[in-house]
């Protein structure tokens, strides 16, 4: 619901985009780059995806396969939600007006996915750990203007539901009782 809210005020250029745009000029650069710019860099796939990995590592030497598979499966979802939405909204960029296919945000959707599956499958005592890298790539996209603060927000409310697969995998990845 939250997801299609915003894409229709992003798609129509409603108050909400507008007020989103203003707020983004009045964030860019209020840190120095070089702290939004190491914000902004956790959701890099070079960054997010070793950390799923070594948790899926993790995960699978613990026997537990299916849930491994799941957390891949998810992030491969990432880009297959992300660039078609990306092409069809065509949102200019903060920073750069001439260029198009900024919402929503595949870095925020990246950090999402990729921190709290490793939360899931190493500890749920991680998941403050991945709330805090994904919040902080969050707001290093759009202090460094990589980003408008609805493009964010959308690849959040985007991720949400992907990341309902742990309870799907512990109910189908255990072995049948007979």
């Amino acid at each position: 619901m939250a997801f299609a809210l915003v894409t229709w005020q992003v798609l129509v250029g409603g108050p909400l985009a507008r007020h989103d745009e203003h707020l983004s000029r009045s964030l860019v650069d209020t840190v120095p780059r070089w702290l939004s710019e190491l914000g902004a860099d956790l959701g890099n796939l070079t960054v997010a995806l070793p950390v799923l990995v070594c948790a899926m590592t993790y995960a699978i030497l613990r026997g537990r396969r299916a849930q491994a598979l799941c957390a891949g499966v998810t992030m491969a979802l990432v880009p297959a939600l992300v660039i078609p939405l990306k092409e069809w909204t065509a949102r200019p960029g903060p920073l750069e007006p001439w260029a198009a296919g900024y919402y929503p945000s595949g870095h925020t959707a990246t950090a999402m996915v990729a921190y709290f599956g490793a939360a899931f499958l190493v500890s749920n005592r991680l998941i403050p750990v991945a709330a805090l890298l994904t919040a902080l790539t969050g707001v290093g996209l759009i202090l460094r203007g990589y980003h408008w603060p609805l493009d964010v927000l959308a690849s959040l409310a985007l991720c949400v539901p992907l990341l309902t697969w742990p309870v799907v995998a512990e109910r189908y990845g255990r072995p049948s009782r007979s």
